[in-house]
């Protein structure tokens, strides 16, 4: 199988890298690529934003599966753009996309499918805004209806903070907060079969001991040893299944990759979000955990035939992954300083580098290219021996101002 994979981040190298373990892949291409995807697969400089240009390039490789990594391509359709030139394409339709590309949309989908969620009220005027803040009180939990890069949310005690952020959107979501551990679960599905991969669970805050901004993400474990044994089972039948039923039913059938972000509250499973793709980092650490040759995973899903797949094979061993950000990320990040030591990361032990936001530059040094740098992954007979191994890891890394927390996945 030839595959091409659409997107440029640790997400998309660790796609790559599942793919370049694969015995039925061939040949890998990827679009845009960074500068850790380069050696392991063929990389390609085509906006990973146009469909049309990215179906050319499918054509002209003979790709048997494209798989598109990144939100904004799959909102903007370039999925539909490549399965109308035939090609199989993991990844929803611009239609099914909405699901992470209108919180409202989402909601809406919730509501008809009695999927649990947190109450919450669409904004679009001051007035509305006040009333919202005030019907919920603190803390306040407001979300930019469209996509934002994962930094769109605001969960804030503060009031102020919280109505300058609605004011700042088009159009808002303000919803009730909701307590409880958060759990992130991957479904691959083909719009009517479901298939459920490992939970893992995300640090979104910056800082240690879960402070500071929202970021993208700042590292992920996998599996949860304190997850009821129940609980993908129960999210499969009160939140996946009903999701994808209430899509084909509305005539925009979602098959790729349902990302579910779940509260565990006090009343109950709860969905924060959707998202219509696999999430970053998250990826990381289900990926290195998974033994099912991916490609033939999300062949299936791409062409309908998920029902007859067989079922799904996991490692015992957890994983872990930090990520290393550039100065002043979630800000403006700086970029364009030099990234050492990256083969004596490598070097532990079951551990191993993936980029994100990298480039060559003219001397031919990999360099920081973005807010999230790299995402340092391992894996170990349990979640303590991951943990030790990525963070050895890390501390070979060299970047001037390289920001990462320290407490990922720690007391797990």
């Amino acid at each position: 199988m030839k595959v091409l994979v659409i997107g440029g981040g640790a997400r998309e190298h660790a796609l790559c890298r599942s793919l370049s373990l694969d015995p039925d892949v061939t040949a890998l291409h990827c679009a845009p690529g960074n500068a850790g995807i380069a050696e392991l697969a063929q990389v390609h400089p085509v906006d990973a934003l146009d469909g049309s240009a990215v179906a050319e390039l499918a054509a002209s490789l003979g790709a048997d599966l494209v798989v598109v990594g990144p939100e904004a391509p799959l909102v903007a359709g370039v999925a539909d753009a490549v399965r109308e030139r035939g090609i199989p394409a993991f990844g929803p339709s611009a239609e099914a996309a909405r699901l992470e590309g209108s919180k409202a949309f989402a909601k809406s989908v919730m509501a008809s499918a009695n999927v649990p969620t947190a109450r919450s009220y669409v904004c679009t005027t001051p007035a509305e805004i006040d009333a919202a803040l005030d019907a919920f009180g603190a803390p306040y939990v407001v979300k930019d209806d469209g996509l934002a890069a994962g930094k769109g949310v605001v969960v804030t005690p503060d009031v102020d903070v919280a109505r300058a952020h609605a004011l700042a959107c088009d159009q808002v979501v303000i919803e009730e907060f909701l307590d409880g551990p958060e759990v992130s679960l991957f479904a691959v599905t083909d719009g009517e079969t479901v298939v459920p991969l490992q939970p893992a669970q995300d640090f979104k805050r910056a800082l240690d001991g879960d402070q500071g901004p929202n970021t993208g993400g700042m590292g992920a474990y996998s599996p949860l040893p304190w997850a009821e044994p129940g609980l993908v089972d129960e999210v499969l039948r009160t939140v996946l299944q009903p999701t994808v039923d209430e899509l084909r039913r509305r005539g925009t059938p979602f098959s790729g990759l349902l990302y579910a972000g779940l509260a565990i509250t006090s009343r109950g499973v709860r969905v924060i979000e959707f998202n219509a793709r696999f999430g970053d980092p998250e990826t990381q650490v289900v990926l290195a955990r998974l033994k099912t040759p991916l490609s033939g995973l999300l062949h299936a899903a791409a062409t309908g035939s998920l029902a007859s797949f067989p079922a799904l094979r996991w490692s015992e061993d957890a994983a872990v992954t930090v990520v290393v950000a550039s100065h002043n990320y979630p800000g403006t990040p700086r970029t364009g300083d030099v990234i050492e030591g990256l083969e004596e990361a490598d070097a532990v032990s079951d551990a191993y580098v993936l980029h994100a936001g990298t480039a060559r530059d003219a001397s031919g040094a990999v360099v920081s290219a973005g807010g999230r740098v790299l995402s340092v992954t391992a894996t170990g007979a349990d979640i303590v021996a991951a943990r030790e191994r990525a963070y050895e890891a890390v501390a070979r890394v060299r970047m001037r101002g390289a920001q990462y927390r320290t407490d990922i996945a720690a007391g797990k």
